[in-house]
């Protein structure tokens, strides 16, 4: 039987996150028609935000930790310690609706458990708050420890900046088609809508709202006026330089926020093509092009297997957003958290070398790629550069004058934002002599 109560579809989505499965996007895209829906994104997003914190805040209440097989359990204690921190739900209310939550997960057994520990954390809430104020870094910021540890390492000027950030609620921030619109326009045309925003600070089509709310509420949205994307990436088609009649290729393009852009600041290309792994996700890119009225030569591909889709045509642009860790955007995507491992970093690295030494082949003589992660360790961005740069004869980095982000060796770095809307993202822009 599908459950039906949020807190039990929580815990169940927490759970799976934990052995690895899915994420909170494709979790929740089954039940965005359920009426509880934004309660149950609240809680799925601020569990995996405060994850860290909150299991050793659970730690401390339970006599003895529970048993694997009880990871649903032990998730939805840490629902029902997120509810009672950060939600305006009355408490009574919280607990009973945890503790009813049972029912649907089929372990009778756990209800006076859950309701012991909620109504004990209400009661011990002083020595929990002292005992955290005590923890590590990682715990009180609420961080896989091995990430706390590299920032520490890497970015130890910027650390707990870059900890609170992604803590935060990540805001909304719109690019406007100067094709048809000023930015300062459409922040008039918002404003006479009742909707507050303010102009980018880095990027100069970018806008970001007070409040996030629905692009359907979006005055301009449809008409293709704007669009939603995040201030760090519409940096890009500056980077790139483009001109009028070169052919550019934007590598593992979904959901094609980057390649409309590029289409947006020079129409007179020859040609874009936009290649991505995932033939579903294509499809987001299709939906992109139809409502601003675009088109693009689009590939389902493996980017690094050449061989499989390009057709000997060089390009005299390529961007390669390449696939990361994601430790730049973890307020958009709490549950990266949960997901990611260390592990993960010598395989993500393979992936990325791949793809820089492939899509080299594909450039002109003269010809600029500019390599892009959202991530914010060194071992996908500095380290994959310089080695490439090492082994490659004809490439060389083109530095990046900017007064924006942190200079580091091929590259800039910028670190996820309370000021403007950007994110964590990494640029180096290479040319080939």
């Amino acid at each position: 039987m599908i459950p039906t109560n949020i807190r039990a579809i929580a815990a169940i989505i927490l759970s799976d996150l934990l052995k690895g499965n899915g994420s909170l996007t494709t979790h929740l895209s089954k039940h965005k028609t359920s009426k509880d829906y934004a309660l149950l994104q609240e809680i799925c997003f601020g569990s995996c935000r405060w994850f860290h914190l909150l299991e050793f805040e659970l730690s401390l209440l339970l006599k003895r930790p529970l048993k694997k097989k009880d990871s649903d359990i032990r998730c939805l204690l840490i629902i029902g310690l997120y509810q009672l921190r950060e939600l305006s739900i009355a408490d009574y209310a919280a607990i009973n609706e945890t503790v009813s939550a049972i029912d649907e997960l089929h372990k009778p057994w756990a209800k006076g458990l859950v309701n012991a520990v909620l109504r004990n954390y209400q009661r011990q809430s002083e020595m929990v708050k002292d005992c955290v104020a005590k923890a590590d870094l990682s715990v009180r910021m609420s961080h896989p420890k091995w990430i706390v540890d590299k920032l520490a390492t890497q970015q130890s000027n910027h650390l707990e900046e870059i900890l609170t950030n992604n803590n935060q609620r990540p805001p909304m921030t719109l690019r406007a088609n100067t094709r048809k619109s000023s930015p300062s326009e459409i922040q008039k045309s918002l404003e006479e809508a009742d909707i507050q925003a303010t102009l980018g600070q880095i990027a100069k089509t970018a806008l970001t709202l007070t409040k996030p709310m629905s692009v359907e509420k979006l005055p301009g949205f449809n008409e293709g006026l704007l669009s939603v994307q995040d201030e760090a990436s519409q940096l890009v088609p500056d980077l790139l330089q483009l001109k009028p009649g070169l052919r550019v290729l934007d590598a593992c393009a979904a959901p094609g926020g980057k390649t409309c852009h590029i289409l947006e600041s020079e129409r007179s290309l020859s040609e874009c093509v936009a290649v991505d792994i995932s033939s579903e996700r294509l499809k987001k890119i299709k939906e992109n092009l139809f409502r601003l009225h675009f088109k693009a030569t689009l590939l389902s591909a493996d980017a690094s297997d050449t061989d499989s889709w390009w057709d000997g045509n060089g390009f005299d642009r390529i961007l390669l957003d390449a696939p990361c860790s994601a430790t730049g955007v973890i307020r958009r995507h709490p549950d990266i958290k949960l997901l990611r491992k260390e592990s993960d970093l010598s395989s993500l690295q393979h992936s990325q070398k791949s793809l820089l030494e492939s899509l080299w082949a594909c450039l002109k003589p003269g010809g600029l790629l500019l390599y892009t992660t959202c991530s914010v360790l060194k071992e996908e961005n500095q380290d994959v550069v310089s080695a490439f740069l090492k082994s490659t004869d004809n490439a060389k980095y083109e530095g990046i004058a900017a007064d924006w982000g942190v200079e580091c060796d091929n590259g800039r770095q910028l670190l996820p934002s309370a000021n403007t809307g950007s994110d964590g993202f990494f640029f180096s822009l290479l040319v080939k002599r």
